[in-house]
């Protein structure tokens, strides 16, 4: 599947403009408007983009406690050292409780609740 285009950052309409470009984009690619929903509604939110961001980085499973620092990092722009350990804590319980199961269930994400693993979904 080919990338959708980058938008130009701060342009006047731009909203518009990639919902534009998105649509037109989405409009070439072979997979239903159901396929397409599901999976829009899996990324709406950025920290799930950001989750999903971090793992396609690392290219292997993460634990859940080290994902939630990255995507911490990710939404502050600081390093770990700087945030601090009840931001950490909340970024874990929102993935845990609410973004991770949207991913799992959209097929996009794998976790292992035991071990506290999640690595992206095998195709």
């Amino acid at each position: 599947m080919t990338q959708p285009p980058e938008p130009e950052p701060g342009t006047h309409g731009a909203c518009s403009e990639l919902a534009f470009d998105l649509l037109e984009w989405l409009g070439e690619q072979p997979e239903s408007a159901a396929t397409i929903d599901e999976t829009l509604r899996a990324v709406a939110a950025e920290r799930r983009r950001l989750l999903l961001s971090v793992l396609e980085e690392h290219e292997q499973e993460l634990t859940l406690p080290d994902a939630a620092e990255e995507v911490a990092q990710c939404e502050t722009g600081k390093p770990i050292t700087e945030l601090s350990a009840e931001r950490v804590a909340n970024v874990y319980i929102s993935l845990y409780h609410d973004h991770l199961p949207r991913l799992v269930d959209a097929g996009l994400l794998e976790y292992d609740q035991e071990r506290d693993l999640v690595a992206p979904a095998s195709f």
